[in-house]
């Protein structure tokens, strides 16, 4: 019989408080076991996630999501590096800071504590339980985790592993569990289960984010699509843009910080477009432009307005032609998901421009938007990239996973 959420609610609940109060060692140590896990039943995972992957071709998946699905061994070797990464990193909690001295002589300051338990609701990526195991354990946090049923046997398989490290570090099972249940209605009873749960992220398409922050009674942080662009601007340099675009897109096309939609001033277009619908079709990109756009290549599709909004997760991207840099800021301000843009440009002015102007969680110069990830940015892993700007912005790592309490240190002082 399978145990029931609010079970599953309450024993992390139980076992945040004792990882709350667990010191640096210990959690590393964990992190470690936990890594070791993972690699010596490699063939167990991979065994568990082709039943994933052959229910999800059954289904008829696209290629893309089956590439997000799935667990070979270069993506089992980046769960490892993950955890040591982690491992490596500074443990915020305890951290004293912002400490100063009254005119009365009381020194007030904060210290770093964890939130307690985070609820994660996520889609179809199994290594998100490995990411968001190792920033939790680290920063003292019980979680609860609610996976798709397109990689429940993945899920499962690396949560079962997780707590067999836990439980030879000697630290609770219960900091990391898993709902298996897979119907919505799980989803509705977790979002509920606020005496157990402090924040809950949710992780995946609009219908999942706006179901969860239309039921939650928790207070929400919005992981939401990433609607990225990329911004060819009239001073770029064409190769360089070039081999930008074709990373953004091409290089993995179902994750968040794929490029979904490109950008090009209307003064390189005529150079540059015949170039990257060149390198776009040899691998397979299916282009739909607008009026302007087709003018220079007019054997792609046309667009249509709820392209500029698509999140396509696919080799699929629209193309606008633009004419000029604020008509750029202005389409990318009102179609972005504020997740990451790019802009590729030799001119100084037009790029500090993009990165002050442009209202998104991470903006780039000269790079691809596919850099956008916790592990790229130097924070060992992320529980994912916030769209919003309460309570983290961008990739959520450690230090986000903290809250701040003031502390006060007195010689007898009282309030008159």
């Amino acid at each position: 019989m399978k145990e029931s959420i609010q079970n599953k609610g309450e024993k992390v609940k139980i076992a945040s408080r004792v990882l709350a109060v667990t010191g640096t060692a210990l959690k590393d140590k964990a992190l470690g076991i936990i890594a070791e896990e993972i690699d010596k039943n490699r063939e167990a995972i991979k065994v568990e996630n082709s039943k994933d992957i052959d229910a999800g071709r059954a289904k008829g998946l696209s290629d893309a999501f089956i590439d997000r699905l799935t667990l070979n061994d270069k993506r089992i070797d980046g769960m490892i590096k993950i955890l040591h990464d982690v491992i490596n990193l500074k443990d915020p909690i305890g951290e004293i800071y912002n400490m100063n001295a009254m005119p009365n002589g009381l020194k007030v300051g904060q210290m770093r504590v964890p939130i307690g338990v985070i609820g994660i609701i996520f889609e179809s990526r199994p290594n998100v339980c490995i990411e968001v195991a190792s920033l939790t354990i680290k920063s003292g946090n019980g979680v609860l985790l609610k996976g798709g049923s397109d990689a429940i046997h993945s899920n499962v398989c690396l949560i079962r592993l997780i707590k067999e490290g836990l439980k030879k570090a000697g630290l609770p099972e219960g900091c990391v569990e898993i709902i298996e249940d897979t119907k919505r209605e799980s989803v509705l009873e977790m979002v509920k289960m606020k005496s157990f749960i402090d924040i809950i992220i949710p992780r995946g398409g609009l219908q999942l984010i706006r179901f969860v922050e239309e039921n939650s009674v928790i207070p929400v942080i919005r992981h939401d699509q990433g609607i990225c662009h990329t911004y060819v601007d009239e001073f770029a340099n064409i190769q360089m843009a070039v081999s930008i675009c074709f990373n953004a897109k091409v290089q993995r096309p179902g994750v968040c910080n794929a490029m979904e939609t490109l950008l090009v001033h209307a003064e390189i277009a005529p150079a540059f477009l015949p170039l990257m619908w060149e390198k776009y079709a040899e691998a397979g990109v299916k282009l739909r432009g607008c009026e302007k756009t087709k003018k220079i290549l007019p054997d792609i599709t046309d667009a249509v307005e709820e392209d500029w909004s698509a999140e396509y997760l696919d080799l699929i991207l629209a193309v606008k032609t633009v004419e000029s840099l604020d008509e750029a800021i202005t389409h990318i301000n009102q179609f972005s998901s504020h997740h990451s843009d790019s802009i590729v440009t030799d001119h100084y002015g037009n790029g500090m421009r993009f990165i002050t102007e442009v209202d998104s969680a991470a903006c780039f110069i000269n790079a691809s938007t596919r850099f956008s990830d916790g592990n790229e940015f130097g924070l060992g892993a992320e529980m994912g990239i916030s769209n919003q700007k309460l309570h983290v912005r961008g990739p959520m790592g450690l230090k986000d996973l903290t809250a701040p309490k003031y502390i006060i240190l007195g010689n007898g002082q009282v309030r008159l």
